[in-house]
């Protein structure tokens, strides 16, 4: 049996996103920017698809940019608006455990003349409103913050950090593609100047995003060329992901509560069975505020990339950390921002569910997954010591021992 737990990185085409992208790969293949028949036939296609991806978060068409990936498009939300509003000062504020697409993307800017301001979070990842609001600045253009944190699930109150940002006049994005699998999204509710998503996250296509900005918000286009996305965005289209990705949001906005309850079903069964057969396994992140498909959580006295390896043999694919960190053999800076202590956060692994997980999958992995820990436990040196002398060799703030027993 094989089980697929790794939906956050990406998860399965729906049947009728592939359908709907198939004669754009073969038989509609004009160019949208053609003033020819093909050409005009691709350009309704893509805004019959831009409408779909508005009606999802409640936009209208003309504020949504379709972009090639969720980088692409929180990048250029972060550098585009706030280069756009660089004469208004240079500061801008992104929460510690953001998306590297994010951090990075305001690193650049720091490099630039930009003051960047990290704002932390607590030990369950949330941030604190009233510390946002400590941090705005007479010369603060930008503040991002995500919906939830892709690692460990965590929904931050977008809605009030947006609301503190914008009644100092300050913009405000948010980066919400690990939430829109998930979470009902409206930007004129949120109080949002742009938000990202990507279709990859809820059953469209790789090479699809998008992002939205409010009307009359300023941005500069990071990508230098022709006249496509109203100008924002050169480059040609990739017209069959686009198809995809207005399909894939209207499918998801069909099924949103039923699929998010469904997972969330499933999710709250592995928390709570976990540590019934694992022993010094922590949940990381928030226990309530928390996505309805993530499960994420460190297993003490070992690493996370042996326990990655072990069940891929069994067919059971998982990660551990960001897709774009797992291969640092580090642990992520999310763990770091919430204080886990070093070595126990190299044992985290993250399970993310989507609308085809099944109770099977979770039955199957419940069944596999205590063997592969007892096994590597017997391997470490870590656990020995524990064993014998009843210590931990390692401790540090944010990680909870007390309540373990040896």
């Amino acid at each position: 049996m094989n089980a697929y737990f790794d939906n956050n990185s990406a998860t399965r085409i729906d049947d009728k996103v592939f359908e709907a992208m198939l004669p754009f790969l073969r038989a509609e293949y004009g160019n949208p920017q053609s003033m020819n028949t093909p050409g005009m036939f691709a350009k309704d296609a893509i805004e019959s698809a831009r409408a779909k991806v508005a009606a999802f978060i409640g936009a209208k068409p003309n504020e949504i940019i379709f972009t090639s990936c969720g980088s692409e498009a929180n990048n250029l939300a972060i550098k585009g608006i706030a280069e756009a509003n660089a004469q208004k000062g240079k500061h801008i504020i992104v929460s510690a455990i953001e998306h590297f697409s994010v951090l990075n993307a305001a690193k650049r800017l720091s490099q630039q003349g930009f003051e960047v301001t990290l704002l932390p979070v607590d030990g369950m990842g949330l941030v604190d409103p009233s510390v946002l609001k400590k941090a705005l600045r007479s010369d603060t253009v930008l503040v991002s913050v995500q919906m939830a944190n892709q690692e460990i699930g965590t929904i931050q109150p977008a809605r009030e950090l947006a609301g503190i940002a914008q009644g100092s006049g300050i913009l405000f994005h948010t980066d919400a593609i690990a939430a829109a699998a998930t979470m009902p999204i409206d930007v004129v509710s949120l109080g949002v100047n742009a938000l990202s998503i990507s279709a990859t996250m809820f059953h469209g296509p790789k090479g699809a995003a998008a992002l939205y900005v409010k009307k009359g918000t300023r941005m500069i286009p990071q990508i230098d060329g022709g006249v496509q996305e109203d100008g924002k965005r050169a480059g040609t289209e990739n017209v069959p992901a686009i198809i995809g990705m207005g399909t894939a949001c209207q499918i998801a906005k069909e099924n949103l509560a039923s699929a998010s309850a469904n997972m969330a079903v499933l999710r709250d069964r592995l928390i709570n069975e976990l540590p019934k057969l694992v022993k010094y396994v922590y949940l990381n992140g928030h226990p309530t505020k928390r996505l309805a498909n993530n499960v994420d959580f460190s297993v003490e006295f070992i690493e996370g990339e042996g326990m990655m390896l072990f069940l891929d043999q069994k067919g059971i694919s998982v990660t551990s950390g960001s897709a774009c960190a797992n291969k640092a053999l580090k642990m992520s800076h999310v763990l770091s921002a919430i204080k886990v202590e070093t070595a126990l956060g190299q044992g985290s692994l993250l399970i993310t569910l989507s609308k085809y997980t099944t109770a099977a999958e979770i039955d199957y992995f419940l069944k596999e997954f205590p063997p592969i820990v007892e096994k590597l436990r017997s391997m470490s040196p870590l656990y020995s010591h524990f064993q014998k002398t009843g210590k931990r060799m390692i401790a540090g703030p944010g990680t909870d021992y007390d309540h373990c027993d040896a």
